[in-house]
Order: C-alpha cells, then structure tokens, then sequence
C-alpha cells in the first residue's frame, strides 16, 4: 500500500471517528432533554391524579366540618391554579401549595370521628395517600433527570452539544418547600 493512500485511510477513520463524536454527543444531550420532560409528564400524569381526587375529598369532610369554609376555598382555589398554570415551574409552586392545603384538610378531619370513620372518607384518603407516595416517587425520578441533563449541560462537550441543539437553559428541580418541614397548625 502506498503512503498516501495509508494516510487518507488515517484521516478518513479520524475524520469519521470525529463526525461519529459529535452525533452522538447531539443526540445524548436530546435523549436526556426528552428524559427530563417524560419524567415531567409522569409527575403531571400523578399530580392530575390527586388534582381529581380533590373535590370528592372536599365535599365529603365538608359535611362534617362545614366552618372549615376559608381552607375549603383555599384548597379549590389552589387547585385551579395548578390547572392554569403554563409553565413547569408555575405548576411545582401550585403543587407545592396545594400539598400544603392539603395535609392542612386531613388535619382537620382528625377532630371529627365520625369522619375518620366514613368509609368514603377513608377510601378517599387511602387514594390520596397512594396518590403522595407516586407523587413523591415520580418527582425523585424528574428530579433524577433533571440532575443527569443539568450536570451533562455543564461539561464542557455537553454545553457546546446543548448549545447546538438549543438546550442551554437548565432545567428545572421539583423541590420541597422551605415552610414544608412545618408542622401545619389548624385553630377551630
């Protein structure tokens, strides 16, 4: 074989090695993007979840606690927000507070016995719990994806992929808030 031909080859395995690189460093940081609003979805998929579970919880513990009227309206009114907000860190803000709303409700039906023993009650409860507990599994799952998008941003090859795929602003995390590890307080 000739020098001039091995060279080309070299160049040529290089050269294909190099446009192999950065396709694949193009479509790792849109694998990533498409992981963190999946993620996404799977919390509003759980969060949606609870959104509908809500007015049958509401009206069954406003029949026994009927003065609880402001946390009814607050609880409603959270709920709406949460339905209209339009982007993703207005629905963490809605959610966060409409979780907060709601350990505030079931507060309140720990004074009523009879509540506490209403099997509609109880079975609404049940599925709010479980609902939580999916709630919280799913946003450890975006908050995953999002640590994985956000630290592949802040390599040096991954912000310049990023950059070409027009991915540069990191995205969100869907933390707890600061006044969450409060004891809410109910006064009657």
């Amino acid at each position: 074989m000739k020098k001039g031909t091995l060279i080309l080859i070299i160049v040529g395995v290089i050269l294909l090695s190099l446009i192999g690189w950065v396709i694949g460093g193009l479509n790792y940081v849109v694998i990533l993007d498409e992981n963190v609003n999946q993620s996404w979805a799977q919390v509003e998929n759980q969060l949606q979840r609870r959104n509908d579970l809500i007015p049958n919880l509401v009206n069954t513990v406003k029949g026994y606690a009927s003065h609880e009227r402001e946390l009814f309206t607050e609880v409603t009114q959270l709920r709406s927000q949460w339905a209209s907000a339009a982007t993703r860190g207005e629905k963490i803000t809605a959610a966060r507070e409409l979780g907060g709303a709601l350990s505030r409700l079931l507060l309140v039906a720990e004074n009523y016995p009879e509540l506490k023993a209403n099997q509609n009650f109880l079975t609404l409860q049940s599925q709010l719990e479980g609902t939580e507990n999916r709630i919280a599994v799913e946003r450890r799952r975006y908050n995953k994806s999002v640590e994985t998008f956000n630290a592949y941003r802040r390599t040096v090859f991954g912000s310049m992929f990023a950059a070409m795929r027009g991915l540069t602003k990191p995205a969100d995390y869907f933390e707890a808030e600061e006044r969450a590890t409060e004891v809410p307080e109910v006064k009657f």
